[in-house]
């Protein structure tokens, strides 16, 4: 599975930006997605994840009440819309795949990874 993230950019704090990940082959609609930052100097941060039939979604604690993850399997999409962006959410963000459903905030449970994209939130 191929992954393509895309929708960072500069957005001023407070802002709002969207996310979105997608997939050329149609077995991304049976994969579960998470949403992992990391920023300069820092480690992989879990952001949030949903499983393949979007029933059930994870958010990060620092994150929780502003992200929301969401999936149009149809489209094999899977969007992150994040609201209310501090400069402390500045990072990369990547997508990634997994045939599982469960240990969907360990990154070690990913298999298939995008390229990222950037996110810069000014104060």
């Amino acid at each position: 599975v191929q992954l393509q993230a895309s929708g960072g950019g500069l957005v001023q704090a407070g802002g709002s930006l969207r996310l979105s990940c997608t997939a050329s082959e149609r077995t991304f609609s049976v994969h579960s997605v998470g949403w992992f930052r990391q920023a300069p100097g820092k480690e992989h941060e879990f952001v949030a994840a949903i499983n393949w039939w979007g029933g059930d979604t994870y958010e990060g604690d620092s994150v929780k009440g502003r992200f929301t993850i969401s999936r149009d399997n149809a489209k094999n999409t899977v969007n992150l819309q994040m609201s209310s962006l501090q400069p402390e959410d500045t990072a990369v963000y990547f997508c990634a795949a997994s045939p599982n459903s469960n240990g969907l905030t360990d990154r070690n449970t990913y298999v298939y990874w995008g390229q990222g994209t950037l996110v810069t939130v000014s104060s």
